[in-house]
């Protein structure tokens, strides 16, 4: 799993107006959970996001990654906002 397919998929389906995934992995060296899979950070700006609360947001963007959470995503971030969001 890498930060360049979870940004693919994320665009694929969310057609987002800005995105930013980091791998914040390393930071999590030696933790017990950093053996199950990667620690992601998502910054992402959609229009698919007006007018949704921040659970409905997360949703969507798990839904959208679908099987990838499966193959070695221990823990996501997410900021998640509409375009017109600060």
């Amino acid at each position: 799993m890498t930060a360049d397919e979870l940004r693919a998929t994320l665009v694929a389906a969310l057609a987002p107006e800005a995105i930013e995934v980091v791998d914040d992995s390393a930071r999590h060296a030696g933790h017990a959970g950093a053996r199950e899979g990667r620690h992601f950070n998502v910054e992402i700006r959609s229009a698919r996001f007006a007018g949704l609360r921040p659970l409905a947001r997360h949703r969507l963007v798990y839904d959208a990654l679908g099987p990838l959470s499966e193959r070695g995503i221990h823990a996501l971030a997410i900021m998640a906002r509409a375009p017109d969001e600060t």
